[in-house]
């Protein structure tokens, strides 16, 4: 409802679903499996509309159409959050997602629900309080999704052939730990090893089926990953890096997204993990163990390829052993994790190969 004034002068009043100009209506959502909450507010804080619809495409288009316009929409990352984000986008002034752990302590409250969660939700966007997170390009999350895929595979891989291992050693089978995986040994070691129990032998058959079935699925998505245009070029740069080979490249690309978002070295290795909790107060500063908010997919990519970088370029190796140097090898690949952190995000910025200390110093002279 508004007021005016008409061409006599007289004070008149109309209620119109459309918001008055450079007025902004704000939408907080709480998505779920089955449902999504739903909280409009205009800028005053009054609530126009609330509810729940299905969580379906077709029910967010007919709710869309009742909308008040124009209208910005905020909700909590989930697992359910990328799909509703693209489908909103097109039709709303701006949507954004929030970090799950900060918005839970702005809007805690001992009395909770879907609808309450989704007026708070709405607060916080109405009141410039979102804690936003951000949301990659679709072309990267869906690529992101393939090599997250990726590692389901890998670790199942693992299964499989400890699964060997163990049905080996509850028999009593002795064997090359070492060579067991490899195709010509366990071929031989089924046909010649008379300690081999009938009972095992189809397990051990579809377990070594299953591991050869996994590497041919993984093989397969690294490959199309490595290929597709959009990431070709930026991975070719990365994989110039000392200690990054081609899934180190590949998370570095998927899991950074956009790198320009990343103003220093210092956020880029706080959003990997490579950096640990600070807790001060009065003159008292106290450091933790590693955040545990961070991306854990790269971090454990980064961990892993630091572990073999000082080994391949010696600028690594002297900050390793300096590290090591102070009694512990695990902050000193830490270092090297942190290291690598600031070669991938010089390389990525500038679109170019990495080129080591004494080749630049040479070149510049």
């Amino acid at each position: 409802m508004y007021k005016k004034l008409n061409s006599t002068g007289t004070l008149i009043q109309r209620t119109t679903m459309e918001a008055p100009q450079r007025h902004m209506y704000y939408i907080g959502l709480d998505v779920h499996k089955k449902t999504i909450s739903y909280c409009v507010k205009d800028a005053s804080g009054q609530i126009h509309r609330q509810g729940t619809i299905g969580a379906t495409r077709n029910e967010l288009d007919l709710w869309m159409r009742t909308l008040p316009q124009p209208w910005t929409a905020a909700m909590e990352a989930t697992i359910f959050t990328g799909w509703v984000y693209d489908h909103l986008l097109p039709h709303a002034a701006q949507v954004k997602v929030a970090h799950p752990v900060m918005l839970r302590a702005i809007a805690a409250a001992k009395k909770k629900n879907d609808r309450i969660d989704a007026g708070k939700i709405a607060d916080c966007l109405r009141c410039d309080f979102l804690p936003e997170c951000h949301m990659v390009s679709t072309e990267i999350r869906d690529r992101r999704r393939t090599l997250r895929y990726r590692h389901l595979i890998v670790r199942q891989m693992v299964q499989m052939k400890n699964r060997i291992s163990g049905l080996l050693l509850e028999t009593g089978v002795s064997h090359n730990k070492q060579q067991l995986h490899k195709v010509k040994y366990f071929r031989d070691l089924l046909a010649t090893n008379k300690e081999v129990d009938e009972s095992i032998r189809p397990l051990l058959k579809l377990s070594r089926e299953t591991i050869v079935r996994l590497q041919k699925t993984d093989y397969a998505l690294v490959s199309s990953l490595q290929r597709d245009p959009v990431l070709v070029e930026r991975v070719k740069h990365l994989k110039t890096v000392p200690g990054v080979g081609p899934i180190t490249a590949l998370t570095w690309a998927l899991e950074i997204g956009d790198v320009s978002r990343f103003r220093s070295v210092k956020q880029a290795i706080s959003y990997c993990g490579l950096c640990g909790d600070e807790k001060s107060s009065a003159d008292k500063v106290l450091r933790t163990p590693l955040s545990k908010q961070r991306n854990k997919h790269i971090q454990r990519v980064l961990v892993e390829a630091a572990k073999l970088a000082p080994k391949q370029h010696h600028e690594l190796a002297l900050v390793y052993e300096k590290e090591k140097q102070k009694g512990n090898a695990n902050r000193a690949t830490l270092a090297v994790a942190r290291k690598m952190v600031a070669y991938l995000l010089a390389v990525d910025r500038e679109k170019r190969p990495f080129i080591p200390t004494e080749d630049y110093s040479t070149a510049a002279a």
